[in-house]
């Protein structure tokens, strides 16, 4: 009996972003619905280096597959029976925020895996809505994302701030630092707020392949942060705060709600349509998000209103239901 597989190159990455979590996810959900292979370079290949391995090894490895799941933007062109999640089209509607080799790169790529694939699964309206207009594609199948029951308000938040060095109360963003995260509105509110004892605080590095946010100097700035420490340092949080300017999904915001953190989003792109309603949404420049962030926290009743509405909205996600979502597009085209 034919398998199918799993792409886990971005699974054996050790930043955590959305695409590293879908791929980890579904690396180690999927194999419980069905029969399913996982193919995982070396960890020294999960980067730059392993796309010679995606493109050649890859091919080779997943030739008697009956389906290649790519979950994280790529896939080996050379083979013809591959399922792709392409979680939006940030790249092709503004290539300036990434490196130049990696914006033409991509510009090539997309277009030829989008019409190779047996199908391209992406993770929002919104984001299909794009991959219809700048890719041509007509059926595109939306499963979103999930929040693991790790992210919870019981997690250990003392754990956290002793790790991590939080000292002081704290607003928490977790993004990358990369200018389509529009980390530079945070500033305002860190300035404000540092006047009130409170720090804003980002957890996420930098990847070369993105073009770098300057000017950040007001900002906490963790760098990467481990998975076990993640929960807690959700949960202690006064309030979480994403200005992106982009968003395809926007798993932080769920993890948020989840932990019981009152979120205030960016009114662009996929993150109205990932909160539901149960955040507080501004546009994403300086000003609009420090006025949000100042009201939210001076005001009790909203933040116990935002953490009831965004843990009855994070609860209708789960790792469990995405699982199941890609692999009935899997079973239906395989």
């Amino acid at each position: 009996m034919r398998v199918n597989a799993i792409d886990a190159r971005a699974a054996a990455r050790p930043e955590l972003g959305g695409v590293e979590r879908w791929a980890r996810e579904l690396a180690a959900r999927l194999p419980a619905l069905g029969d399913y292979r996982v193919l995982r370079p070396p960890r020294a290949l999960a980067h730059r280096a392993g796309h010679a391995w995606e493109q050649a090894v890859l091919p080779v490895r997943a030739r008697a597959a009956r389906v290649l799941v790519c979950p994280a933007n790529l896939a080996p062109v050379a083979f013809p029976r591959s399922v792709v999640v392409l979680h939006d089209a940030a790249v092709l509607r503004h290539p300036a925020w990434y490196s130049g080799a990696y914006a033409a790169w991509q510009r090539r790529l997309l277009p030829a895996l989008a019409r190779r694939a047996l199908r391209v699964i992406t993770v929002s309206e919104f984001s299909r809505g794009e991959l219809r207009e700048l890719l041509d594609l007509e059926d595109v199948s939306v499963v979103p994302g999930g929040v693991d029951p790790v992210f919870s308000p019981d997690a250990d938040a003392a754990r956290a701030r002793a790790a991590l060095g939080l000292a002081r109360p704290y607003v928490l963003c977790v993004a990358s630092h990369t200018a389509r995260k529009n980390l530079g509105a945070l500033v305002p509110a860190a300035r404000a707020l540092a006047r009130e004892g409170i720090d804003v605080v980002v957890a996420g590095g930098h990847r070369p392949q993105f073009a770098a946010e300057p000017g950040l100097e007001a900002l906490r700035v963790l760098g990467h942060v481990s998975d076990p420490l993640l929960p807690g340092l959700y949960a202690g949080a006064a309030a979480f705060a994403l200005p992106s300017a982009y968003e395809g999904f926007g798993l932080p915001v769920l993890e948020a709600m989840a932990s019981g953190t009152p979120v205030v989003a960016s009114d662009a792109a996929a993150l109205p349509e990932t909160c539901g309603g149960a955040a507080v949404l501004v546009p994403p420049d300086g000003e609009a998000v420090r006025d949000a962030l100042l009201a939210l926290l001076g005001d009790a009743g909203e933040r116990e209103r935002l953490r009831a509405a965004g843990r009855a909205r994070a609860a209708a996600f789960s790792w469990d239901a995405t699982a199941r979502g890609v692999d009935a597009v899997v079973r239906a085209v395989g």
